[in-house]
């Protein structure tokens, strides 16, 4: 491995544990990265693209009904949803496109589990003239389906896998196999925080202008920082992104992950505040929920971008030390909470990012008045209502349904 240790390891974690096949192709994206990160112009581009296209800065919302709710703590939610293809994924896509197009790249590919990865994926694969494959586990194809029509729209292959149990663990391994085929023109866009090094750096570092902005925007609304910041964490991008501009401050940092069903292997997603294990799994070292063979237990979780069995190496690290706290959202907790968010504040959040919310309201009334709060609102919700629907709409979703198949095979839909 090349490059120093400290920057490879985050504690005992992070790593590059790679096969043979795959070492040139790290070794020429550290290099890249090197250069790239130091270089002003490169940092430019990506900001002028952030402001033109992405849409940033991403607004921090007071939300005044739910703060009244709630009894006092002032509450802002951090809107990601408002970026282009709705969620924060886009910022570490374009960054990553910026450095594929530097290197030389004609190709991306990325794996996806809830979709907004392959979504911003092959927005900026289309913006920047890239071809583009998402792979992403048939079970995650059948319960995000629009955003699988938005890949295909921006001109992008997405590829069903079928190994495994068919969700992100098990796309992010294609990703890396199709990428030992193609590493000369093909550069992997890696959705998360985690994974060999430099990836987790990378993403955080693209990611982190979420908490720059909200660090600014907090300040120039209430003069001071925020008490507590909630975020979901699955893999950890958003969360990083939020978490890195406060690590050094006297603000409590608090991690949801997906409770799911409930506390039985293969029905929750909990690693750090559950079963998870420390292992090398997908070239890196974290915590992941194995078994006692060391095999990837089965996940699950109501929102697709949260069954990941692993969790990004820097969040691992902050969890282990203490400075992040993490606690779980059930799948039931979360429904209610994107129930009660849209209806108080007109803001359907993504399924993931209601795990945050959920996880701030049950912790709200604890809180004395005078605290102040921030959630990181990660996506919006459009991409679940397949899921969301039939838990909020019943019975008159599924007769929508009904109509619209029969009126399409009845030729009435063209």
């Amino acid at each position: 491995m090349s490059g120093r240790k400290e920057e490879r390891y985050f504690g005992e974690f992070g790593g590059r544990y790679i096969p043979e096949i795959l070492r040139p192709a790290f070794e020429e994206l550290e290099a890249a990265w090197a250069e790239a990160s130091g270089d002003p112009a490169f940092w430019a581009e990506y900001e002028r693209l952030g402001a033109e296209y992405v849409g940033r800065p991403t607004p921090l919302v007071f939300a005044e009904n739910l703060t009244k709710r709630f009894g006092g703590p002032r509450l802002y939610l951090k809107h990601e949803g408002l970026a282009h293809t709705g969620a924060h994924k886009i910022n570490n896509a374009l960054g990553q496109a910026l450095l594929a197009r530097r290197m030389g790249k004609k190709r991306l590919i990325a794996e996806t589990g809830a979709g907004q990865h392959g979504l911003a994926t092959a927005a900026v694969a289309a913006r920047l003239g890239f071809e583009c494959e998402i792979f992403m586990g048939e079970v995650d194809m059948a319960r995000q389906h629009p955003n699988v029509f938005g890949m295909r729209t921006f001109g992008a292959k997405v590829t069903g896998v079928r190994e495994g149990g068919r969700t992100l663990t098990d796309a992010v391994n294609a990703a890396f196999k199709n990428w030992t085929e193609r590493a000369e023109d093909t550069h992997y866009l890696l959705g998360s925080a985690l994974g060999p090094h430099p990836y987790p750096t990378m993403v955080r570092e693209f990611q982190s202008v979420i908490g720059k902005e909200t660090r600014k925007q907090i300040l120039e609304a209430e003069a001071r920082l925020p008490d507590r910041i909630y975020a979901c964490v699955g893999g950890g991008s958003n969360s990083i992104g939020m978490f890195s501009a406060f690590l050094d401050e006297q603000v409590e940092l608090v991690g949801v992950e997906a409770g799911g069903r409930g506390g039985e292997p293969g029905q929750h997603a909990v690693r750090m505040s559950g079963s998870g294990r420390v292992g090398i799994v997908q070239a890196y070292k974290s915590f992941f929920l194995q078994d006692e063979s060391g095999s990837l237990r089965p996940t699950h979780s109501v929102s697709a971008g949260l069954d990941y069995a692993g969790i990004g190496p820097q969040l691992a690290h902050l969890g282990s030390t203490g400075r992040i706290r993490f606690t779980s959202a059930s799948d039931r907790e979360v429904l209610e909470a994107l129930r009660l968010t849209a209806r108080s504040e007109g803001l359907v959040p993504a399924l993931e990012s209601a795990h945050a919310l959920a996880g701030a309201f049950r912790e709200l009334p604890e809180l004395p008045p005078e605290a102040l709060v921030v959630v990181n609102v990660s996506g919006r919700g459009d991409k679940d209502i397949f899921i969301t629907a039939p838990y909020l709409d019943g019975e008159d979703w599924l007769a929508f349904l009904e109509t619209e198949v029969a009126a399409i095979r009845n030729g009435e839909r063209t």
